[in-house]
């Protein structure tokens, strides 16, 4: 299993980088090789992907949404993986974003990937295209304050 951990400081209020983040329809504009999300329901996502050439598709599930504090998911079919982005109050207009992926590496080109920490670098870029979108925006495209309570 390969695992990334990345933070970003974003020079916007936490309420703002919350409810960007709960608009996943949006993370073409800012994720490197999501091609497209649909929000089938409070709690289930389909995704369309192109990594490295190969594309793929799969559904996720919202496993906890808190406001202002977390966003956590995990595959429910297709490629394995899970992950959690948390959201920290430095000052008023200031917030860290913090992404946490597990995902398990499918093939030769996935493994060698995660071993020279491609993964890593993707995720760094697609904080730093989320800091740009983010910040040069006077608000965010929407926003769904739900919670979705973690199960068990």
């Amino acid at each position: 299993m390969a695992t990334v951990t990345k933070s970003i400081d974003v020079h916007v209020p936490i309420s703002q980088a919350y409810n960007q983040w709960t608009q996943f329809e949006t993370f073409p504009n800012f994720m490197g090789g999501v091609e497209e999300i649909k929000q089938l329901d409070d709690r289930n996502l389909h995704w369309k992907v192109n990594v490295g050439g190969q594309h793929r598709e799969f559904d996720a599930e919202i496993t906890e949404q808190n406001p202002e504090e977390r966003v956590a998911w995990k595959s429910t079919d297709g490629k394995t993986h899970s992950g959690v982005v948390t959201f920290h109050k430095l000052a008023p207009e200031e917030t860290r974003v913090t992404v946490q992926l597990d995902w398990e590496p499918e093939g030769l080109a996935e493994k060698a990937g995660a071993l020279v920490g491609v993964d890593d670098h993707q995720v760094s870029s697609d904080l730093d295209r989320f800091k740009s979108f983010i910040e040069n925006r006077t608000a965010e495209t929407g926003a769904w304050r739900g919670e979705v309570p973690r199960e068990g």
